[in-house]
């Protein structure tokens, strides 16, 4: 494990009076969240902002509800990722419930088409007889600013519903919702594709009641949760209230087994108990998998066992995104093997990096480079683009992955100001973006990125950095804190799962499954004997039964053998010696 700085989370002055029921610790850990009222941590419905402060959402419902009073040719155009996927499932369902009865959905091909509503789509659709009526673009859009035009040249009606940021231009959309597009009040900003297309929704069923022509009985758009969460904590969205409000509906519908086929398939096949899981299961179990098929073959895949009905047909399509996710997994390894060798060609040590990395490789996966940007991020704490070929030989793809301090879409902007046309196209997030330039320009824009990081961060940025709550006392290290952590969920993006620090003997420890290290440890300022593990450490560790170790960790319930223990899940550790104990 690379050396990291251990900050400890700021402990803010708790409001008198607020929390007095909640535990102390839960009090300590929420307030160092910014949670200052009993209300931000209640998650029922009511609590969610109103859909009618969206900008464009009366339009957008009115055309809705045209095409259903009409029976229009519906297309929901989709996007290759999970928080796309789960958009187009929610897109299909809710509208099929509200009495649209010509639905379909199209997912463009990472490979073929690129991202978002394109001309090149539009013209296929054409050439196929497959142009609709209304087409609604779902966790894209708000850039198809030719792909829209293309469309509405046809005389198809668009209506964008989006979440990403917008660019100079707005696409001629008949109707554009995206709480991120200028002029939008809407308060939650961080809300999902899948969010803002539930949002739709509700805003369309409203409209429908009130004027009498909602279908009996009422539809109940609750039942979309499960899919409402799983894209928003897939997708790395930040947790704010609104969206932790979704995401704990949506894990309680789970746990109480009324979620689609396909996510009680797809954690299934992943081992999970259904009635137990939290929002991390959704992240790393069910949306990897969920995304392989985007990743490596066609996330209608995804999308089909989103939208199964028998629990038959989601195990078997859930056992296919399985395989697709072993499959990433190994092209991911042999990738990130070869971009370890070049980084070893670049420099002996992190000092001699470039502040932005842009690597290539001519055999690199385009589905796969996102996560590799992901993870040589997580090695160099350096924002990463990682670039594939493009199927036309002469283009290169990137994925960009970005560091806290470094705004990602913006420092790409800069870039292309300084330069103007070396990238083809670009966008994207804070803390991600995709981008499309000339093979040719890649050693310009390799110079030019670089240039741009080093003009936004500084040298102390470049350290990397955990943060923790601090320690937890003797008596709070025991399997009922465990549970408490789990139950005062839901944690995300910016509502960080608690992580603890301490000082620790280690009384054993060992490799397991070649990459694992397998501890015993015991506190240094007194306390029983306790299991830990730190994962994908490698074989080579330094032994900490000597020096001891300052530990980062999650305590979590482990069972084994039909008993269960604590057990600390262990982020980082680093030799007592090396901090001067």
């Amino acid at each position: 494990m690379a050396p990291k700085k251990i900050l400890r989370r700021p402990q803010p002055e708790t409001i008198p009076g607020w929390g007095r029921n909640l535990p102390p610790l839960l009090r300590r850990l929420y307030a160092a969240r910014g949670v200052t009222s009993d209300e931000q941590l209640s998650y029922t419905l009511k609590h969610l902002a109103s859909p009618m402060s969206l900008r464009g959402i009366n339009r957008a419902v009115e055309l809705l509800a045209e095409a259903i009073d009409q029976q229009q040719r519906v297309l929901v155009l989709g996007d290759f990722d999970a928080d796309g996927a789960t958009s187009t499932a929610v897109a299909m369902l809710g509208l099929s419930m509200l009495g649209l009865q010509s639905i379909d959905f199209r997912v463009p091909s990472r490979f073929a088409d690129g991202y978002g509503l394109t001309p090149g789509i539009i013209e296929r659709l054409r050439e196929e007889g497959e142009l609709p009526d209304l087409m609604i673009t779902v966790d894209n859009g708000i850039s198809a600013v030719e792909g829209v035009r293309a469309a509405r040249e046809l005389g198809v009606t668009v209506v964008v519903t989006d979440h990403h940021l917008a660019g100079e231009e707005l696409p001629d959309a008949d109707a554009i919702v995206n709480p991120n597009q200028p002029g939008c009040p809407f308060l939650s900003k961080n809300a999902a594709g899948v969010g803002v297309m539930f949002y739709v929704l509700t805003a369309l069923r409203k409209q429908l009641r009130e004027t009498g022509r909602l279908p009996n009985p009422e539809p109940n758009l609750g039942s979309l949760l499960d899919l409402v969460a799983l894209g928003t904590v897939a997708d790395v969205v930040p947790l704010d209230h609104n969206n932790r409000i979704f995401v704990e509906q949506g894990l309680r519908r789970i746990r109480q087994g009324e979620a689609r086929p396909g996510i009680l398939a797809l954690l299934e096949v992943a081992g999970r108990d259904h009635t137990a899981i939290s929002s991390t299961d959704l992240g790393f179990v069910v949306g990897p998998r969920l995304n392989a098929a985007g990743r490596l073959d066609d996330m209608s895949i995804g999308i089909a066992c989103l939208l199964a009905d028998s629990p038959g047909e989601a195990r078997r399509l859930a056992r296919e995104l399985d395989t697709f996710n072993r499959e990433r997994r190994t092209i991911e390894k042999d990738m990130k093997a070869q971009a370890q060798d070049l980084l070893a060609s670049m420099s002996l040590d992190l000092d001699g990096l470039p502040w932005g990395l842009a690597l290539f490789d001519p055999d690199w996966h385009q589905g796969v480079i996102g996560i590799l940007a992901a993870r040589i991020r997580e090695q160099t704490h350096r924002p990463t683009i990682a670039f594939a070929p493009d199927d036309n030989g002469e283009d290169i793809k990137g994925s960009a992955r970005s560091i806290p301090g470094l705004h990602i879409r913006d420092v790409l902007a800069v870039v292309d100001s300084r330069h103007p046309g070396i990238m083809k196209t670009f966008g994207g997030h804070a803390m991600a973006a995709g981008m499309t330039l000339a093979k040719a320009d890649l050693d310009a824009f390799s110079e030019a990125f670089d240039r741009a990081v080093r003009d936004t961060l500084s040298a102390e940025d470049l350290e990397a950095a955990i943060t923790t709550d601090g320690p937890l006392e003797p008596n709070e290290l025991s399997l009922d804190t465990a549970a408490l952590l789990k139950r005062a969920g839901p944690w995300g993006q910016h509502f960080p799962e608690p992580l603890f620090d301490g000082e620790f003997r280690v009384v054993s420890q060992r490799i397991v499954g070649e990459n694992h290290l397998k501890l015993v440890l015991q506190p240094v300022d007194g306390g029983g004997i306790i299991d830990g593990i730190a994962f994908n450490t490698g074989p080579e560790v330094p032994d900490y039964t000597r020096t001891g170790a300052r530990v980062v960790y999650k305590p979590d319930a482990n069972t084994f053998r039909g008993r269960t223990n604590l057990q600390l899940l262990v982020d980082y550790l680093e030799p007592l010696s090396e901090i001067g104990v």
